[in-house]
């Protein structure tokens, strides 16, 4: 995890240009870099660095002796930089997986680079030989990027919209921040004064070739008809290598583990390729929960089963309620159900940073939006409706929970990661036919969960565990988060100024207090950026007035002990 910030044709001073470089510095706590580029006026670059991978040679803006044209500043990781050294024989000058950008992009063109990047990634790349910009963002914006383009030339870049939305540039009001959108490449010509134009922006796929790890080669294709021992072989096979191929760090390795399917099947995974490959220390995994929350006594026995060194981080809804606007201002976004979710994710990531030496945090998200796994996918219409909605939420996840995740680690150093949105796991399940991937006898992930249940990877009732959403899961059933939240916010707001909220806020008005509230706090940090939501998050196919799966008609609470 680290920050990127970058200003081509900006007439901004240097202390208002560090001074809104400064603003995403959580990123990378390690160390920072500020550089103006070579033979362009009003060119330059921020750079705030995690150390990763390759902790000596990692500064960025990266440059080679090889290419000294090139400037590449990127915040990712790039699974599969030695498999493309070893297939177009690319002679690397650093450990830094990032570097085969600029190889690629030397050997074939941008358009061949953004295809065969198979990772996670945001990058500004700048040729000064042939005056072009590159942006590039991954295929479910898993790294986030946003960006300001004038009218006039004025190019601002950054990785969280807090490092651009005061820069006024020329104009007399600030320039519109938007995010960039995740699958695409842009690009852009340079002139000499360092402003920028014709734009082109392209979609792209991803990865188109074949990977050389072995253990691919033993996927099997499905036969006419298909098998569905094969497609479980080929999920398992899948994702195993989804979660090897992100062990590459020279930092210590944790998981947060909610007792959920997701980050349980993560966890545990992680655990047992961690002992294959003999690392010298042990998985911490962390739980987060009030008193009585199923989501500690379910982690409580995977960490059990699997063997981690496990963390629990217990908190009262007090201190959930006084963090709601540092984790308001970390999120930029304003939807309720992010945000609820988002308060236990950010005090559990404090702790991991204030407590513990893991930097590198594994995760379950996309696993829901991948296998159908909320539980209004049980009234879906069709399971073609099903897939539908499927890709819908796969699409958006940059507004959402991929949108969470990042923040609440990032916003403590943390880096994270997320195995079940790896391109080939996440590309085959797509393939699979619609009627294979719905809720089956009233349980949602059937699939996935048939795919892992004769490994003893994890405890029967933690592979079958019903679905709990994670702000929900964090505390008791008797009493959820969402209720806590509302009783105190019900005290907090109006009903006169919830009457006038389509007034005051036409675009996506609020339609409770709690959304109120939230809103206000919003438009406080970051006023007149309302359409960074383009809607709330809302389950589909019913009549839902709360995004809490705890309010549907199919939630079964966790089993007790």
């Amino acid at each position: 995890m680290c920050g990127i910030w970058a200003l081509f044709g900006s007439d901004e001073c240097l202390s208002v240009q560090c001074l809104s470089a400064m603003k995403i510095g959580h990123r990378g706590p390690d160390a920072f870099r500020f550089e103006n580029v070579n033979g362009f006026t009003n060119c330059c670059f921020g750079f705030h660095r995690l150390a990763i991978v390759d902790q000596l040679y990692g500064m960025q803006p990266l440059r080679v002796k090889k290419f000294p044209y090139l400037w590449l500043c990127y915040n990712g990781e790039i699974y599969n930089y030695k498999q493309l050294q070893k297939q177009f024989g690319f002679d690397y000058q650093t450990l830094v997986d990032g570097e085969v950008i600029l190889h690629l992009y030397d050997r074939g063109g941008i358009e061949q680079t953004a295809s065969m990047l198979d990772g996670v990634f945001a990058f500004i790349l700048l040729d000064t030989a042939n005056r072009k910009v590159f942006l590039g963002r991954d295929t479910y914006g898993i790294r986030p990027l946003f960006r300001v383009l004038t009218d006039d030339g004025f190019l601002g870049v950054c990785s969280e919209a807090k490092g651009l939305i005061n820069l006024k540039h020329s104009m007399s009001f600030p320039p519109r921040v938007d995010p960039f959108l995740p699958g695409h490449y842009e690009v852009l010509d340079l002139k000499a004064n360092g402003k920028v134009g014709s734009v082109e922006l392209v979609k792209f796929h991803g990865p188109k070739d074949k990977p050389l790890h072995s253990d691919y080669d033993s996927l099997q294709n499905l036969p006419s008809g298909f098998d569905i021992e094969t497609v479980k072989s080929n999920i398992r096979l899948l994702f195993e290598n989804a979660v090897r191929k992100r062990l590459m760090t020279h930092r210590r390795i944790g998981c947060l583990l909610s007792g959920g399917l997701d980050s349980s099947l993560v966890a545990a995974m992680l655990l047992k390729l961690m002992k294959e490959t003999d690392l010298l220390y042990p998985l911490q995994t962390f739980a987060i929960g009030m008193e009585d929350s199923p989501d500690l006594l379910a982690a409580r026995k995977v960490a059990a089963h699997i063997g981690s060194e496990h963390h629990e981080v217990s908190f009262n809804s007090e201190e959930g309620i006084q963090a709601l606007e540092d984790v308001i201002f970390c999120l930029e976004t304003y939807d309720i159900t992010t945000i609820r979710a988002s308060v236990g994710m950010y005090l559990v990531s404090k702790y991991i940073r204030k407590n513990t030496d893991s930097v590198v945090i594994f995760s379950g998200e996309g696993s829901d939006e991948l296998t159908q796994g909320y539980i209004y996918f049980h009234k879906a219409p069709t399971p073609e409706d099903a897939v539908e909605e499927s890709e819908r939420l796969l699409k958006e996840l940059y507004l959402f929970d991929v949108l969470r995740a990042d923040r609440t680690t990032a916003a403590h150093g943390l880096e994270l990661r997320v195995p079940f949105l790896d391109h080939r796991f996440t590309s085959y399940y797509l393939s699979l036919p619609a009627e294979l991937r719905i809720p089956k006898n009233g349980i949602e992930k059937h699939l996935l969960r048939e795919a892992f249940q004769d490994t003893n990877l994890l405890p029967k009732e933690i592979l079958w565990r019903p679905k709990e959403a994670f702000s929900d899961g964090l505390t008791s059933v008797k009493k959820s988060w969402f209720s806590i939240l509302q009783d105190y916010i019900d005290l907090q707001v109006e009903d006169c100024l919830l009457e006038k909220a389509v007034e005051r806020f036409p675009f996506n008005p609020p339609r409770t207090k709690e959304g109120y509230y939230y809103r206000q706090i919003f438009e406080k940090h970051y006023p007149g950026r309302s359409d960074w939501l383009p809607h709330y998050w809302m389950p589909k196919w019913i009549k839902a007035t709360d995004p809490s799966a705890r309010t549907l008609q199919h939630y079964k609470s966790a089993p007790k002990e």
